[in-house]
């Protein structure tokens, strides 16, 4: 694939601070974080593994998401947008955030273009000011 799946920022802060500087970040962007994966735990509890700090946050603009439902329900198959915190062995926290664009390319539905390009803006948005 040519293309990434979405954007990434690598962060100084702390897992806990990063967390909640992504949180705040997309506060300001009008997302909320509906879910939240703690997927090192998950894998403790269900496999009985050792894996990083990692979790996945679900973070939803109802605005946005009412729009997209509406114009095509199959949307939410693609809702919320995914942002991964993830620490590296370094010490480093690596935020990934989804491209809103990027997932059209699984519903291939002009309708839903404006909306997905709305959230890329706003997701680029979070992006940016967590780098600064």
């Amino acid at each position: 694939m040519s293309e990434k799946l979405g954007f990434e920022v690598y962060l100084n802060d702390s897992y806990e601070a990063a967390l909640e500087r992504v949180t705040e970040e997309l506060k300001k962007e009008g997302f909320g974080v509906l879910t939240e994966i703690d997927v090192k735990a998950t894998l403790k509890k269900k496999l009985d593994v050792d894996f990083c700090n990692y979790k996945i946050l679900g973070a939803c603009n109802p605005p946005l998401a009412y729009k997209a439902l509406t114009a095509a329900p199959e949307a939410g198959l693609l809702l919320p947008c995914n942002v991964t915190v993830s620490e590296e062995v370094n010490g480093r926290v690596l935020v990934s955030i989804v491209d809103p664009n990027q997932m059209l390319n699984f519903l291939n539905n002009p309708k839903l273009e404006g909306v997905a390009t709305d959230a890329a803006a706003r997701l680029r948005r979070v992006a940016a000011a967590l780098e600064a």
